[in-house]
């Protein structure tokens, strides 16, 4: 078996640990304690590393698409590596979502999200595994894009580093049941 889990972001370092790039940071922790090297892949648009978890091998992915584009790089992994839709987990920012809130969910419309409708877009299907991490919503006066592309105030950034903790437990337990059920129980809310 071989598992997948993508993180969504965008590329590049006026991006990094804003709050639309909470997938890409998402992946960023759960791989620090797993000696994962990423290298980009130009064929497939992502950044790519891989481990051995429980005898299985997991792809570790964040799209270099740019966060409209990231079902390109999703469909290209999945049909390359010949994962099911099933062995994928998409992680993402919620604007609809309290800051630090996190949802599993295992299908759904993509919510107004260019990331997930991408996604949805090029696999032809809205049934796959996701983990929504909650951003909140953008204060009076303040735009959605201008909200997405900046950064954590101080309490924000403590909560969300809070999550991605919960977020780093959930997908290893995932990755030892094999059981998103499972791990959408013990982990919501």
């Amino acid at each position: 078996m071989v598992k997948m889990i993508v993180g969504l972001g965008n590329p590049g370092s006026k991006y990094d640990n804003t709050k639309h790039n909470v997938g890409f940071m998402s992946i960023d922790t759960i791989v620090k304690k797993l000696d994962v090297i990423f290298t980009e892949d130009k064929n497939f648009k992502a950044l790519v590393g891989s481990s051995f978890i429980n005898q299985e091998k997991v792809y570790f992915v964040k799209p270099t698409t740019f966060m409209n584009n990231s079902g390109i790089a999703v469909k290209a992994l999945l049909t390359y590596y010949n994962i099911a839709i099933e062995d994928v987990i998409i992680i993402y920012d919620d604007l609809d979502m309290e800051v630090g809130k996190i949802r599993f969910r295992q299908k759904g419309s993509a919510g107004g999200h260019n990331g997930i409708k991408s996604i949805i877009a090029h696999l032809g299907t809205q049934s796959f595994d996701r983990i929504k991490i909650g951003i909140g919503r953008p204060p009076k006066g303040m735009t959605v894009i201008n909200h997405v592309l900046g950064k954590f105030d101080k309490d924000d950034s403590i909560k969300i580093s809070l999550t991605l903790e919960k977020v780093d437990q959930a997908v290893k337990y995932y990755l030892q049941e094999g059981n998103f059920e499972k791990t959408m129980q013990k982990y919501n809310g």
